[in-house]
């Protein structure tokens, strides 16, 4: 791009008295978005997955499985487990340190009928090191708790509407 066009670009959108001469052809194009106030691209999430270890991979796999979790295998030791479109890739991983202070937290629409489906498949019975904790009402909502395989704290609720 020659000097002259640059400096149509930059003048076309510079609504200041400062004129600001670009070197490259992606400096003009950013400067000209800054100057006109228009947005080159704005990029949107689509989730946030965060990861997760696994004392016995094999044991935490069958965990998510049997609470109602989607699974798809990413690799011989990472997967992607997906529930009512939210997700978490478990590793195939152990930190003890980063395990003991894992939480998740993961809302639902109605954490009574949760707790109910918690109970029917008995998991404490299936696994060994799983705890729950019955559903809490507290100011906000109401929360149950699912310590899995490994010790990961989940953190099931519902906020008030």
């Amino acid at each position: 791009m020659k000097d002259c066009a640059r400096w149509v670009l930059i003048l076309f959108g510079c609504s200041c008295k400062k004129i600001w001469l670009a070197k490259t052809q992606s400096e003009s194009i950013l400067l000209y978005a800054f100057f006109s106030k228009k947005k080159i691209m704005e990029p949107k999430a689509k989730s946030i997955r965060p990861f997760i270890g696994a004392k016995d991979y094999t044991v935490s796999r069958k965990f998510y499985l049997d609470l109602g979790f989607d699974e798809t295998i990413i690799s011989p030791k990472m997967s992607l487990f997906q529930y009512g479109g939210m997700g978490f890739y478990l590793q195939d991983a152990y930190v003890k340190d980063w395990i003991d202070n894992t939480m998740v937290f993961l809302e639902v629409d109605h954490v009574d009928g949760f707790w109910e489906k918690l109970l029917a498949i008995d998991l404490t019975s299936k696994y060994k090191n799983i705890r729950i904790v019955p559903v809490k009402q507290l100011d906000w909502g109401k929360e149950c708790f699912i310590h899995d395989p490994s010790g990961i704290l989940w953190h099931i609720g519902e906020f008030h509407k």
